[in-house]
């Protein structure tokens, strides 16, 4: 605890004092660039990852980079968020991004390592889809592999589920937003963007702009 106030103590001496002009604009209200959906996990940091500036993203973050389908069941935090990202704050993009070495998944692939975790168990019922398609179209790989392919899919199917927002598919169709599939790597750095006219995952550093 020591380190975080200590940290607070250096945010408000320096980095606040050099910036004061911006938090005195974002004192006024907040127009973000994109509504960025990621994993609770401590390794992922969003702005620091698009080195992005306070205000520029409204982030959602639960275990597994999760998005409930519109409907599923009692609207909750994660639903208001994305409805009013995008009918209130109008984000032009939507960011999906899962990351490597995922536990979420994990637990997806091995159910036994959270049979003592109900809430986990019963959030985890969400991603039934992902479960479905890698239990069926993966049965030939294993390890790694298996793991990889499972937090692709998890990103695809959240995508997927974000279309069933109304909010979400009224813009869709106006072209006013886009929705965008990452999957973070921790250990490279590297970003795989879900290209879906290809249905595959391609490097955002080698990607044409």
């Amino acid at each position: 605890m020591e380190k975080l106030v200590e940290g607070f103590k250096k945010f408000q001496a320096e980095v606040f004092t050099a910036k004061r002009a911006l938090f005195t604009k974002l004192s006024e209200g907040q127009a973000p660039r994109a509504l960025f959906i990621t994993c609770s996990d401590s390794r992922i940091d969003p702005t620091l990852l698009t080195q992005t500036e306070p205000g520029e993203l409204f982030i959602l973050r639960n275990a597994g980079n999760i998005v409930p389908s519109y409907g599923g069941g009692a609207i909750g935090g994660n639903t208001a968020t994305i409805e009013y990202a995008v009918a209130v704050l109008g984000v032009k993009h939507v960011i999906v991004c899962g990351h490597t070495d995922c536990g979420v998944m994990r637990a997806l692939l091995h159910p036994e390592s959270i049979r003592d975790l109900p809430a986990v168990r019963s959030w985890m019922e969400q991603a039934e889809t992902t479960r479905r398609i890698v239990h069926e179209n993966y049965a030939d790989r294993t390890g790694d592999e298996l793991l990889i392919n499972a937090i692709q899919e998890n990103v695809r199917v959240q995508l997927d589920h974000l279309k069933t927002h109304p909010t979400v598919a009224v813009r869709l169709r106006r072209g006013v937003l886009t929705l965008h599939g990452w999957v973070y790597s921790i250990s490279t750095g590297d970003i795989w963007a879900y290209n879906e006219g290809k249905g595959l995952f391609e490097s955002l550093a080698r990607a044409v702009t």
